[in-house]
């Protein structure tokens, strides 16, 4: 009985976490189209960050609520160092195999994300913009709240790297197409493994990884094309 009440509550959770980040995400596309623009420079290069956390909101309240903790997502404590390491060169290699070698072969606007920059604080700042926004919120909220909750209920690791992909993929339907959807599902995918099959490769190695990986396409789309 106990396992099955339990098993209702990780669903309700669940549903509410990946609600609260899709609206979330209609939030912040609202804030930045009629909003965002506005504000000057400055305020420009905080709220785009700060806005973005509108996503984890919902879910970080109830991983409150459930008595959740952050290594209950994949977070670890030790060999913090490694960890980092561990995420730069994951984001590094991810760039080189899925962004550089398009642009070589001449696929370059498969894997352009529409920005192109000119100055080197602007690419410093997509740095960080990637990863504490993108990459922290992203990853926070698929591979550590959504995988999480899918695998609780599903009792199984697969299932949960399906269910969580597949989740990932829908969230960027929005600002993108059903292409776009497939890859970003197969990144989470990806995204999945590295952490299961990498040594000292937790969810802030991920947040590390994703976030240079998405900062490089914007590196590479304004070097090549």
């Amino acid at each position: 009985m106990n396992i099955k009440i339990n098993e209702k509550k990780e669903i309700i959770y669940l549903i509410t976490g990946v609600f609260g980040a899709f609206l979330g995400l209609f939030g912040v596309a609202f804030f930045n189209q009629y909003i965002l623009m506005s504000l000057s420079l400055w305020m420009r290069i905080i709220a785009m960050i700060v806005t973005y956390w509108i996503i984890a909101l919902i879910p970080i309240i109830v991983m409150i609520i459930a008595k959740d903790n952050l290594e209950d997502y994949g977070f670890k404590t030790d060999n913090i160092g490694w960890q980092i390491i561990v995420g730069i060169l994951i984001g590094i290699c991810m760039s080189l195999v899925l962004t550089l070698i398009p642009h070589l072969l001449g696929l370059g606007e498969y894997v352009d994300n529409g920005r192109r920059y000119k100055y080197l604080w602007q690419f410093v700042y997509e740095i960080f913009y990637c990863i504490l926004g993108i990459g922290f919120v992203e990853e926070f909220v698929f591979r550590g709240f959504i995988y999480e909750k899918i695998k609780r209920i599903g009792k199984t690791d697969v299932v949960a790297i399906v269910g969580s992909s597949i989740l990932f993929g829908a969230f960027h339907l929005l600002s993108g197409n059903i292409i776009q959807m497939i890859v970003t599902c197969f990144l989470g995918v990806l995204f999945c493994l590295f952490r299961f099959k990498i040594k000292n490769c937790s969810t802030f190695s991920l947040i590390i990884a994703h976030g240079i990986y998405d900062a490089l396409i914007t590196f590479w789309s304004s070097l090549l094309l």
